[in-house]
Order: structure tokens, then sequence, then C-alpha cells
């Protein structure tokens, strides 16, 4: 199969620069295995920067069919350039154009970015999150809210721009920062003190749930993934422990809240979920990730590692996932795939 694999390394290629530039993209070593992975699974891969030229690579690489229908799909790891609801823009050109891709549609993307809106919808089907007020200056009234807080860009990919703030004197020089670097409002939250998991999904009707990760944050004051984490360029970077221990109880709750998220959220074939367990054991989602990292480091293919799946099955599972939902089939390389892989049309819980 023919599939483009987009992703936004090359900011230049606009018509003019208008609105916040999106302060993340998934790095070249990331997309071009993602390529690579692909290739050794047999399929024609092409990494394509998506910009203003983008629908007319796609044009040249991906041509429809003669019967109009679609010749090639794209793999989506764009996290857009600029402006608001960035990484629904691929997506919603995608859809115009009538080029299938994997992932979340435009409203996915868009809801995800927005924290406040995840929390509503969240709240909506009785899923946890923390308490929180949105802000602008940090002179705001903090209602009930309890020091320690967190504060970050109201829309963002998790980890940008997130500050611990210990006590109110921090609270508005805080604020005020993140809303002039990112021109944006600022969602102010409480803390959980607890452990951290990441609960990666990969399916759509009845996703699987991937084996747990968690955040080992060791000694470390700041408890709290940030930017630098991501990239891999702090020095006390939490360690990743996968299989997490989680006992089945515990386990039921963190498969339920992250199925949920997934669902009402809109993610679509794979996507990841941020969770604290606080002191209580209360079950408490912090961020719903649409598009994971697929960083051979990074939590979710780490989580796949741990079950079995070597990177180039999970990305053309990612694939398949996506195929099955736009095309009602699997793929055809399906039928070569180690039986630990479900049959086509079925879905086998992953170990977790």
């Amino acid at each position: 199969m023919k599939v483009a694999v987009a992703w936004n390394h090359e900011r230049s290629h606009v018509i003019s620069r208008c609105g916040t530039a999106a302060p993340d993209h998934h790095s070249r070593p990331a997309a071009e295995n993602v390529v690579g992975a692909l290739r050794e699974r047999g399929h024609d891969a092409l990494l394509c920067e998506a910009d203003s030229a983008f629908l007319q690579s796609l044009a040249g690489f991906v041509p429809a069919r003669e019967d109009g229908q679609p010749g090639g799909v794209v793999f989506n790891m764009a996290q857009g350039i600029q402006g608001e609801s960035r990484q629904a823009h691929v997506p919603a050109m995608l859809e115009m154009a009538g080029v299938p891709y994997t992932g979340a549609g435009p409203l996915g993307h868009a809801l995800a970015l927005d924290k406040v809106l995840v929390k509503r919808l969240l709240r909506d089907v009785g899923v946890a999150t923390p308490a929180y007020r949105v802000m602008r200056t940090g002179h705001e009234d903090t209602g009930p809210l309890a020091y320690p807080l967190v504060a970050k860009p109201l829309e963002g990919s998790n980890g940008f721009g997130v500050h611990l703030v210990g006590e109110r004197a921090q609270l508005a020089p805080t604020v005020q920062a993140l809303a002039a670097r990112y021109r944006q409002e600022v969602l102010v939250e409480e803390y959980v003190d607890g452990r951290e998991i990441c609960v990666g999904l990969l399916g759509n009707a009845h996703p699987d749930v991937l084996p747990f990760v968690e955040h080992d944050f060791g000694i470390r004051t700041a408890r709290i993934i940030t930017a630098e984490d991501l990239a891999s360029r702090a020095q006390d970077e939490p360690a990743r422990l996968c299989p997490a221990r989680v006992g089945p109880e515990l386990g039921r709750h963190l498969r339920e809240a992250a199925l949920a998220a997934f669902r009402v959220c809109r993610c679509r074939d794979y996507a990841f979920v941020l969770l604290r367990v606080d002191r209580a054991g209360r079950v408490v989602v912090l961020a719903v990730d649409p598009m994971a990292s697929l960083g051979v480091n990074a939590p979710y293919a780490l989580a796949a590692r741990t079950s079995g799946m070597s990177f180039p099955v999970l990305v053309e599972r990612i694939l398949d996932a996506a195929h099955k939902r736009i095309f009602g089939v699997p793929l055809a390389s399906r039928e070569a795939e180690p039986a630990m892989e479900p049959a086509p049309g079925e879905d086998v819980p992953l170990p977790g």
C-alpha cells in the first residue's frame, strides 16, 4: 500500500505568519523510523511535509484510482505549523481532499487540544480530573484550589509550558509569563500527588489496552512531565517502568478511565492517556493525546514492546486499525503476522 507519512519539520512553507507557532513536532528520527517500519512491512512509504504544498505532493504520490477511490493512505504525524487547533489542520485538509488517514479527525484533535473542554467532557461521563480555574493574570480568585498548583497553556500538547506553583506569590508571575509566551489563557489546576500512569490504546470499536507504563520520578522535586522530559533533555528525566505494578482492581479502574477518555475525546486508531492515582487510590485523568508519540523510546512504543510487538508491527497495526475503520477490511499483509496479533474482525486484549 502507498502510505504518505505526514509530519511538520520545515515551518517556512506557509503563505504568511499568523497565529501562535506550534511549539512541538515529532523528531526526524521518529518520523523516519515510521517510514522505515512501513517499508519493512512491505508498504511504499514516503515522508511528506504537511505544509502549503502538502495536497500537491499527495496528488503525485497517492492519486485516486480510475474508479475515484483513494490510491493510498496518510499516516498522520503532523502537529501543525501555526494557529488555532493546529493538530486539526492536516486532518481537515485530508477530509476536504478525500484522502484517508490514521488517527483522530479534525474534531478529535481540536477537542484534545482544549484542556478545559476535555475536563468538562470527562466529568460528564463520570471520569475524575483535577479541580481547576482559567486565568489571564494570576490575580483571579483561586476559590477552593489547594496548593501546589500546576499552570500550563490552555491549548497545547502534554508537557509544554507546564509549571509547578508552590505558593500564592508565584502564581501571578507564572500565569503572566505563560499567557505572554503562548498568547492564550492559562489553565491552573490542583496538583495530584501520587503515581503517574500512561495508558496506550490501539484499535477502535474495542480498543486493546497496552501494558501500563509508570513514570518513576525518584527523588525529583518537580514530579511532573515537562517539555525537557519529552525531548529527553532533562538530566533527571523520570524512568519508565513497564509493565507497571498494578493490582487487578486498580487496573480495571485505569482501563475504564482511559477507554472513557478515548471515546469521549473522539480518538481513533490509537491514543495515549495520562493518569494519576492519588494517595486515596482515586484515578484521575490528566491529559489525552490522540496522536501518541511514536519515538522508539516513548511510553507508547515501550508498552507495545512489552506486549510483544516489534516497532514495525506496531506501526502496521495502527495503519490496519485505520484501514479497517475506513474500508471495512484489514490490510492484506495482516495474514502473515504472528499468532499473537488479532485475527481480522477480532479484538484480543493485550496483557496490561
